[in-house]
């Protein structure tokens, strides 16, 4: 539910459904609280019922400020992850021009195809939480068997060819990365204490009486929009991958590798 809500919906909107209902919820919570309560309105336990709401307040913000750093620092973490394996990609490609013409062509060409595989058919599949190892297995052993291949002859060609293999190497590792993360979601315990928490706060709130109608309400509504754009962020920044905000394939079309975009020949027959 939370992906196909990230993947269809912009987050304007996911943010006026979220925050716009938590609020509605709590307003129209506090207004039957009041009204089939109305001695709360009096204020007789509002000292409790501040010392509670003091307590846990404390407790769930620094919940939320925990989660939130933390999805925050995932996100920089799998764009990192990003950029460095398009980078060794991009390498590979640079790499490969010291190769005679028929070596640096097929190394290339099998660097454009697994490119092209990432961005075409893996992000799709992430961006629905998924990371399916087989849609680019094949076009990165290709990229192994082109350079399996090659017998570097002179002592320029030989190291640009261990360049190559130890970017490949790099790309390996950094993919393994992207596609785990693409599973990462918030453990269940600290999904049970974000969502939770805001519903164990918000019902105190009502309790919280204020004469005036009008400032109780307002009181409320301003504390549940608080927790409703802390519980959007953390929607949002749960998943890397889907929604708005999610981590771009931009880094896999620029630089070296902007050839296979531009040219789509370049992926059949090389730069």
């Amino acid at each position: 539910m939370e992906l196909w809500l990230l993947n269809h919906l912009s987050t304007f909107t996911l943010g006026v459904v979220v925050v716009g209902g938590i609020v509605v919820l709590a307003v129209l919570g506090s207004a039957l609280t009041r009204r089939y309560h109305p001695a709360t309105a009096e204020g007789g336990h509002n000292e409790m019922v501040g010392v509670v709401l003091s307590m846990f307040g404390a407790i769930y913000g620094v919940i939320l400020a925990f989660v939130i750093v933390n999805l925050w620092t995932q996100l920089q973490s799998a764009e990192s992850v990003i950029a460095t394996e398009a980078t060794a990609a991009a390498q590979i490609v640079r790499d490969a021009q010291a190769f005679p013409p028929g070596p640096r062509t097929e190394v290339q060409t099998a660097v454009g195809s697994y490119v092209h595989a990432v961005v075409e058919q893996q992000w799709p599949l992430m961006r629905d939480g998924s990371g399916d190892y087989g849609r680019t297995s094949p076009k990165l052993e290709a990229v192994y068997h082109a350079l399996r291949g090659y017998e570097p002859t002179t002592g320029t060609e030989q190291t640009f060819y261990e360049q190559a293999v130890t970017n490949l190497d790099q790309v390996v590792a950094q993919r393994r990365a992207r596609i785990t993360q693409s599973h990462q979601q918030l453990p269940v315990l600290l999904q049970v204490l974000v969502f939770g928490g805001a519903v164990v706060i918000l019902p105190l709130t009502f309790l919280y009486g204020i004469r005036s109608r009008r400032i109780q309400l307002l009181f409320v509504g301003s504390v549940a929009a608080l927790i409703g754009f802390s519980l959007l962020l953390v929607v949002v920044l749960d998943r890397p991958f889907s929604g708005d905000l999610s981590v771009s394939p931009q880094p896999f079309k620029d630089g070296a590798l902007a050839v296979f975009w531009t040219d789509p020949q370049t992926v059949a027959t090389g730069p």
